[in-house]
């Protein structure tokens, strides 16, 4: 399967998703504290942008502090970005990076509807971020790194965004030993 068609793949699953949340099945709450939420932290953010994708909690290992400027990269519906947000208070400002439309259109809306006024929602892909270059004292991502086809330019533009002393706190998948063929080869392989 080629760059093209692993990424239309992987827009495709995340644009069910984005139509209809009932797709993701199970006790969210569960699920994330499962990830490293606390029950403060699940209150923090709007049950809308809980989807149950992530496999951690980057903010609570990067612990934004008030005043920083931070980026979530796959934020999808801004789960760690609302939490992220209140870290960093009203001083500071929270960048959602996702490249699926409809995933921003729900953040948004979200934004809109709890009066977010330090957060925002940019449409791009993590090989090349839509921030300026040294802008972020930390960069946080949860699972979307594994999905790029060139994963080396992610970091390149990390680095390329983040200031001097930056942070990433990056919450992912790694193999430790190859995947058989008939996974690979498969788009529609989400884990079980």
């Amino acid at each position: 399967m080629d760059k093209k068609d692993i990424r239309k793949s992987i827009n495709n699953f995340y644009d069910e998703i984005a139509e209809d949340e009932k797709k993701v099945t199970g006790d969210i709450d569960k699920l994330n504290e499962s990830l490293g939420y606390s029950k403060e932290d699940l209150k923090d953010i709007p049950k809308e942008a809980q989807l149950g994708l992530g496999c951690g909690n980057p903010k609570e290992l990067g612990k934004p502090r008030p005043g920083e400027f931070v980026a979530d990269l796959g934020s999808g519906r801004g789960m760690d970005v609302f939490l992220a947000a209140k870290s960093v208070g009203d001083t500071g400002h929270v960048i959602g990076i996702d490249n699926n439309y409809k995933m921003l259109e729900k953040a948004r809306d979200i934004v809109n509807k709890k009066e977010f006024k330090n957060v925002e929602f940019r449409l791009g892909e993590i090989e090349y971020i839509p921030i300026k270059d040294n802008y972020l004292d930390l960069i946080m991502s949860n699972c979307v790194i594994n999905l790029s086809t060139d994963k080396k330019q992610v970091y390149r533009d990390i680095y390329r965004i983040l200031k001097s002393g930056g942070r990433m706190s990056l919450s992912d998948i790694v193999l430790k030993k190859d995947l058989p063929n008939d996974i690979k080869e498969s788009p529609n392989v989400h884990g079980t």
